[in-house]
């Protein structure tokens, strides 16, 4: 894993500091993880266009 990753939670996370998801990206790659594990969370990542691909169909459903 990049050390280097910036991570950032989603601006749909509630303002009360409610758990969710975090994102990071590099210029390859998309990472996410779980907010409540913080840095010890496993992550899932995907090349940039796997994910694009996945968000075309995820608004088509």
């Amino acid at each position: 894993m990049n050390a280097s990753l910036t991570w950032f939670k989603s601006s749909y996370s509630d303002s009360q500091g409610g758990n969710c998801l975090e994102a990071a990206t590099s210029p390859t790659r998309i990472y996410l993880r779980d907010s409540k594990l913080g840095p010890q969370s496993p992550t899932f990542s995907a090349s940039a266009p796997a994910w694009n691909a996945f968000l075309a169909h995820a608004r088509t459903v």
